[in-house]
């Protein structure tokens, strides 16, 4: 029971730091409340690469199992799409000997093509510090590798603890780091795709982990904020487990069981905030088990385009932090439709 209470103790104080990250965007604009949502969706087969020719009447939007409005509709297409990329290099949940292979596969992937990129981009390198972003987006590949080259020292100075005290740390550093890289882009215009070149953090979630009602108040709050940040700078996230073939299989698939969208408190888990399980609720893949971080990072980038822009109006929430499920239907069966997969609306102020 001590290691209990001294493990809520301290699971309390790091969310409470995290969520106290996230307050700031914790306002009309970052959540829906009625507001118009804007989907990016990405239309693939089972396997293969988007497709781009569907038409308006090729799709159904459905809140919560009831059809909804489209109230506009656009295919975009190639190297012109109006998306930016952030590269993350995270050196928080990522030892230093594969850091280091890391960033000899992430310097390939800027270099490749004479270092012309498609979209501009920009690298964004997480330590213990915090996260920071090197110089502006340019589609110069070969400049953003020297910059990267640059920060060598920077990658080897990360210190933290171990064991529990330490998986706790890395989750609140990355959580917040996230947080912060979002709301940055959120007055930036278009689609932003986040490429987060990491095992993933701890999802501290099994039989030894007790948690109570405050602290799944705690876990919804900012479940809650990070959905509806993500929707609103209409980032897409992808995890890219740099893990390779060292990483098992278990390890890989465990964060699949926490999925499914959440509609109250007492449903939650650490794991829901896992990155793997962001990503892919926010139309974004979960890559691993390849040691081709290069050829991971440029599969990303071939999901990107082509897509669709689609907006809708949502039926009004009745409730603070209501859970819409969102889905897509294509009268073509073979397709399947990949975007963000829930919202939080919040009642009208008049209401």
């Amino acid at each position: 029971m001590l290691n209990k209470r001294r493990l809520g103790c301290f699971l309390i104080a790091t969310l409470l730091c995290t969520a106290a990250a996230g307050a700031q965007q914790n306002s009309p604009q970052n959540q829906p409340a009625g507001g118009r949502i804007h989907l990016d969706v990405v239309v693939a087969p089972k396997s293969g690469p988007p497709v781009g020719d569907l038409q308006q009447q090729d799709f159904t939007i459905e809140d919560n199992k009831a059809p909804q409005t489209i109230t506009s509709f656009a295919a975009v297409s190639g190297r012109q799409a109006p998306l930016e990329v952030v590269l993350v290099v995270d050196a928080v949940n990522t030892g230093y000997q594969r850091v280091s292979i890391e960033r000899t596969e992430i310097d390939k992937f800027l270099r490749a093509e004479g270092g012309h990129l498609e979209y501009p981009t920009v690298i964004a390198v997480f330590t213990d510090k915090g996260i920071h972003t090197l110089g502006g987006f340019s589609n110069d590949g070969n400049a953003l590798g020297a910059a990267l080259d640059e920060e060598d020292v920077a990658l080897r100075s990360i210190v933290r603890s171990t064991g529990f005290y330490g998986a706790a740390e890395r989750v609140q550093l990355s959580l917040k780091a996230l947080s912060q890289l979002v709301a940055g882009e959120a007055a930036r215009p278009g689609r932003k795709l986040i490429l987060w070149v990491s095992p993933g953090w701890p999802l501290m979630s099994g039989a030894n982990t007790a948690i109570d009602q405050e602290q799944h108040e705690l876990i919804f709050a900012n479940i809650v904020t990070l959905s509806n940040q993500l929707l609103r700078s209409r980032v897409t996230l992808y995890s890219i487990d740099p893990l390779g073939s060292d990483e098992s299989i278990s390890r890989v698939s465990s964060y699949k069981e926490f999925l499914k969208g959440i509609s109250k408190p007492s449903q939650v888990y650490m794991g829901n905030l896992a990155l793997q399980v962001l990503a892919v609720q926010s139309g974004g893949l979960a890559l691993s088990l390849t040691n081709d971080i290069a050829g991971l990072l440029r599969e990303c980038l071939a999901d990107a385009a082509p897509y669709y822009e689609i907006t809708f109006d949502p039926p009004p929430a009745t409730q603070r932090d209501e859970y819409h499920h969102m889905e897509i239907k294509l009268a073509k069966p073979d397709l399947t439709a990949r975007t963000r997969q829930g919202y939080y609306g919040q009642p009208s102020p008049h209401n």
